[in-house]
């Protein structure tokens, strides 16, 4: 049976970036505070918490002083700044360079032009989404899919943004839905703001799925990321599972598959990838040597 690891999924380099930094607070001191999940996958979490890394919400994050607080790559509205200033928190700021940039642009058009509507294409609630709005003091009118339309106002000015994770073929659909309901006359720009690491992930990871009889998607089941991806590998190969680890496996599923394909989202680690193909080899070794 062939066994092979996506060697293009994994962490992008906002993920990367973030734990470097809490691993290299960590090795000088035994304990730092995290805002939220570092990355949404529950096993790189628990192996940061193994060494001291303690995730904290909002709420715990009001009660601190005089303490180093992370914040991850999602990036922050300026209120979590603010907070930390006063209760002399010191920052160690991993947030995404591509987020940061984009939140910059946000922050310029909605002060520049304090008529327009701010419209950000994205996934209502999530963490990256949060620190986009609080760039416009919570003004800016959030579209996940056709129905989130009617917010907009199409009499009046839009400036159109995305999350950085969303894919460019949703951005588009968005911004032809928007087109076609304009009024005459009205202004309207949009800003193609995806990572293109990400959005990259989509045609890569279709060609891979297409290459195995079975995949197996590694990925936590709240990574935003990983249920796009997910959804990409099962339209090119209907054999996808999806798990979170080694613990997860159904050998009945993958049994008689000649080959199987191992990837994951952009907040999967490579040693998870990793474990979990050694564990497959084993496990096949030990039922082909009973058998």
């Amino acid at each position: 049976m062939i066994i092979e690891i996506d060697r293009q999924s994994g962490f992008c380099n906002g993920v990367v970036r973030a734990i470097q930094k809490a691993e290299q607070e960590l090795s000088l001191n035994q304990h730092l505070y995290c805002l939220g999940d570092i990355v949404h996958n529950s096993e790189e979490v628990e192996r940061l918490r193994k060494i001291g890394l303690q995730t904290i919400d909002k709420q715990q994050l009001a009660s601190l002083h005089d303490v180093k607080v992370l914040l991850r790559a999602h990036g922050e509205p300026p209120e979590t700044y603010k907070l930390a200033k006063k209760n002399n928190i010191t920052v160690i700021d991993a947030s995404c360079r591509v987020v940061l940039a984009l939140q910059q642009k946000i922050k310029v058009a909605h002060e520049s032009f304090p008529d327009a509507q701010i419209v950000i294409f994205g996934k209502n609630g999530h963490a990256e989404v949060l620190g986009l709005e609080g760039q416009t003091s919570y003004t800016a009118i959030i579209v996940e899919n056709n129905d989130d339309l009617r917010k907009i106002d199409f009499s009046r000015q839009i400036f159109l943004f995305s999350q950085t994770t969303m894919s460019l073929e949703g951005f588009q659909h968005i911004v032809n839905e928007i087109k076609k309901q304009l009024q005459p006359n009205v202004d309207f720009k949009y800003f193609d703001t995806i990572c293109r690491q990400v959005a990259n992930r989509i045609s890569e990871i279709r060609i891979f799925a297409k290459k195995y009889d079975i995949i197996l998607f590694v990925s936590g089941t709240n990574s935003s990321n990983g249920k796009v991806l997910l959804s990409v590998c099962k339209s090119e190969n209907p054999k996808t599972y999806i798990i979170s680890s080694t613990k997860n496996i159904d050998f009945e599923q993958i049994k008689d598959a000649k080959s199987i394909g191992i990837c994951g989202a952009t907040s999967t680690p490579a040693w998870l990838m990793e474990e979990v193909k050694n564990f497959v080899e084993k496990e096949l070794r030990i039922k082909f040597s009973s058998e």
